[in-house]
């Protein structure tokens, strides 16, 4: 696997690639685990090259957020992602991405608004802004995001056709540790304690389904069977909502054809954990 360094390092390597050949390109912020894995293995299947991208973005973090916390580990990401099957890593430097008098934003659609973007109303648009300007520098055939970041992911989908971009969006299925906790790169900032009380989320989720699998169409009635489970004095919970799985519009009932995505975020000892699962429709209840 080639360590590539610098924008112009970049660009090479992708002008010498040749031409026609598809390529899958993984962004991510670092510290990787299987859930970033499981993407570039999809890439590998998908794709005759696979890229992977690590920066540790500043503008999708707000004031006296984790930008400073965000684990980092360029050696053991560099490691994996060759085991995994890259062809390729870069690792951006903040200086190159965003250089002296970059000012350029991208403004993203209502729904952008709602949800992790109520309390983090810089986000999407500083991932906006991020995934954009990586897919100009790697120019993939296919890029490959994982579903953990529902939202991330209905809105890149949305960007990419506004912007009528030659890429292939590929959703990837949420991978979760063993206790059932939402794999990610944030959980190594949760104390041994912290991670046995976060499986909370994902115990409330998984009610939902059960009950939704019973007949439950309910929302409000699927909703609080999940909080029942979630509630715990240790858990600050954002917000919890069953949504429309392409609008993320609020649903009253889910249509068990088009589905429902119920979706949860809260905060446990200072770390922002979010998960979702499917009711119905194209995901089932996966």
């Amino acid at each position: 696997m080639r360590i590539l360094d610098g924008i112009e390092e970049l660009r090479a390597w992708r002008r010498g690639l040749e031409p026609g050949a598809t390529v899958g390109f993984v962004p991510t912020m670092g510290a990787l685990h299987d859930g970033h894995l499981s993407l570039v293995a999809r890439a590998r299947e998908a794709a005759e090259v696979v890229a992977v991208s690590v920066f540790v973005n500043p503008t999708q973090f707000g004031a006296n957020e984790d930008l400073d916390r965000y684990p980092r580990d360029r050696e053991g990401d560099a490691e994996r992602t060759g085991s995994a099957g890259a062809d390729a890593i870069w690792f951006a430097r903040e200086e190159e991405v965003y250089p002296p008098g970059f000012a350029t934003t991208v403004d993203l659609p209502p729904i952008a608004r709602r949800l992790c973007g109520l309390d983090r109303p810089v986000h999407f648009p500083g991932v906006a802004l991020i995934v954009l300007k990586l897919f100009h520098l790697f120019r993939p055939t296919h890029a490959f995001f994982g579903e953990k970041d529902y939202q991330q992911c209905v809105l890149v989908e949305r960007m990419v056709r506004d912007l009528d971009l030659e890429i292939e969006i590929v959703r990837c299925p949420l991978v979760r540790e063993e206790s059932g906790l939402a794999r990610s790169s944030r959980n190594s900032n949760l104390t041994p304690e912290g991670r046995e009380v976060g499986v909370a989320l994902s115990r409330g989720l998984f009610r939902a389904r059960e009950a939704f699998d019973r007949g439950e169409r309910d929302a409000a009635r699927l909703i609080a069977g999940a909080a029942v489970e979630i509630e715990d004095p240790r858990i600050s919970l954002e917000y919890l909502e069953l949504v429309d799985p392409v609008t993320l519009a609020p649903l009253d009932a889910v249509d068990p054809e088009r589905g429902g995505r119920l979706l949860v975020a809260a905060r446990l000892e200072s770390v922002r954990l979010i998960d979702n699962i499917a009711l119905g429709g194209e995901g089932g209840g996966a």
